[in-house]
């Protein structure tokens, strides 16, 4: 089973838009529906990457990027921000998330990309023990959720 990232077309939308439905009430509070991120993509146009998750030819989830960001430091520049991300209720706790990443890193070194950021409310452990698990270090800012952010590593280590 291989996890994969495709553009969310029309084909696709509506699966994508109802997976948000497999979420928990308490997940509900704090991720976005997919309909909601799909729109914050189309006003925010060649700024945003939406993509849905797929598990072989079945999307089990959604993610999106902003490819830049106005309030990242200059000196973390360029850097992607993780923007949504979630994962099928059905899907979740199965090693899926920690292959998202890994395509996500994979896509930041192929743009040459020095620093991923992401946030999370901290009401509860997850899911900033996953990121943090993953490699995201807290910043220590809280801007209503902890930032968090990633070196993207390149050749043994080196960051580029």
């Amino acid at each position: 089973m291989k996890i994969n990232l495709r553009p969310v077309r029309d084909e696709n939308f509506d699966k994508v838009v109802k997976l948000s439905e497999t979420l928990t009430d308490y997940q509900k509070k704090y991720v976005a529906p997919n309909m909601v991120s799909l729109a914050h993509a189309y006003v925010n146009g060649d700024r945003a990457w939406p993509r849905a998750i797929y598990l072989d030819d079945e999307p089990i989830g959604f993610i999106m990027v902003a490819l830049w960001g106005d309030d990242i430091p200059k000196e973390d520049c360029p850097a992607y921000y993780l923007w949504r991300f979630m994962m099928a209720k059905d899907h979740q706790q199965k090693g899926y998330g920690k292959q998202v990443l890994d395509l996500l890193i994979d896509k930041c070194k192929e743009d040459k990309i020095k620093t991923l950021y992401t946030s999370c409310e901290m009401d509860g452990d997850q899911p900033y023990k996953f990121y943090t698990k993953y490699g995201f270090v807290d910043t220590g800012i809280n801007d209503g959720e902890q930032i968090l952010r990633m070196e993207i590593k390149y050749n043994k280590g080196a960051t580029k």
